[in-house]
């Protein structure tokens, strides 16, 4: 196959990309520095088979040529969420996001054999901050109007329904959309969620967040690229489909589970003040530890995906044996 991913030279793109050279596919890489862009020489990127070209994450270019015929595209594209919400970061964030779909949007829709499935990025994060029950795509509730939610949370909800809406302004009967609310994707790769949750817990410092009872959505890498391939080719996938493993659990759990698997034995417990602290320190907010996201892949379990590690302790202990 030949696969387009807008955005791809994030964590999440170099991931895919190793997963698709292993299949034997060619991959292209729209990269807002791709002209200056260097790798290792074992980096993915350096393969014969994959394309590295420039675009402006705005406009329709000569990139959109590459549309034409391909198979699947995936767009990862958007600025990180890991920073403080100031009013700039807030435009970057949104903008980056809804501009870029835009420009994906406007080229399939110009290409005379258009994709066969447009993969959009979306986030988990667009359901409401809950313990009562599972967020599925079915019942799942939108959130956006709970009552003493921060800020900075609804602001993230935000972002993620115009993220959506500016991919559904593309639909076509040509090009099956599927939008990606995506969960935490777990890797031993370095500098990635799991890294650093990690890094932490070796230095003592993987105790639960806040009160600990908030649920955390993830997913192992490897279920996150066999997912990926499941919406490749199942031509019934269609509209959000949540990519998450089918077993969220309360932080302390998770927390606990991951000094077990690193065979840390003290985890000191970070109280909400200490994280508020804290997060304007590392530049972050403190929603990415709190907010409770218990959300289930609803879609892609009907459609018979088999998860590879779908409960935390064994993920976590392959992740770990990775490390």
């Amino acid at each position: 196959m030949k696969i387009i991913l807008p955005g791809g030279t994030g964590q999440l793109g170099v991931i895919l990309t190793r997963h698709f050279l292993k299949s034997g596919h060619e991959v292209v890489i729209l990269s807002r520095r791709a002209a200056t862009a260097r790798f290792p020489e074992d980096h993915p990127f350096t393969d014969p088979a994959v394309s590295l070209l420039n675009w402006d994450a705005q406009n329709v270019g000569p990139w959109a040529k590459a549309l034409n015929g391909s198979d699947a595209v995936i767009n990862l594209a958007g600025r990180s969420v890991n920073c403080r919400y100031t009013p700039a970061n807030r435009k970057l964030i949104l903008d980056s996001r809804v501009d870029s779909t835009r420009a994906i949007g406007q080229a399939i829709a110009q290409c005379s054999d258009p994709p066969k499935v447009w993969l959009q990025s979306s986030t988990a994060t667009i359901y409401a901050h809950r313990y009562d029950a599972a967020n599925d795509e079915a019942t799942g509730i939108i959130g956006g109007d709970e009552c003493n939610v921060d800020d900075t949370w609804r602001f993230s909800i935000d972002v993620a329904k115009a993220w959506e809406a500016a991919a559904e302004e593309f639909k076509s009967d040509a090009t099956r959309q599927v939008l990606m609310r995506s969960s935490m994707v777990m890797s031993p790769d370095k500098d990635g969620v799991f890294d650093v949750l990690r890094g932490l817990a070796r230095k003592g410092l993987g105790g639960r967040n806040g009160d600990g009872q908030q649920f955390v959505s993830w997913i192992h890498a490897a279920d996150f690229c066999g997912c990926i391939d499941h919406l490749i080719f199942d031509e019934t996938l269609s509209g959000p489909v949540n990519i998450a493993s089918p077993n969220p659990l309360p932080n302390a759990e998770f927390m606990s589970t991951l000094r077990k698997s690193l065979g840390v034995k003290l985890g000191l417990p970070a109280a909400k003040w200490m994280l508020e602290i804290g997060a304007v320190l590392m530049k972050t907010e403190t929603e990415l530890l709190l907010k409770s996201r218990r959300v289930v892949p609803g879609k892609l379990l009907e459609a018979g995906y088999q998860f590879q590690h779908p409960n935390w302790k064994s993920a976590c202990g392959d992740l770990a044996a990775q490390s």
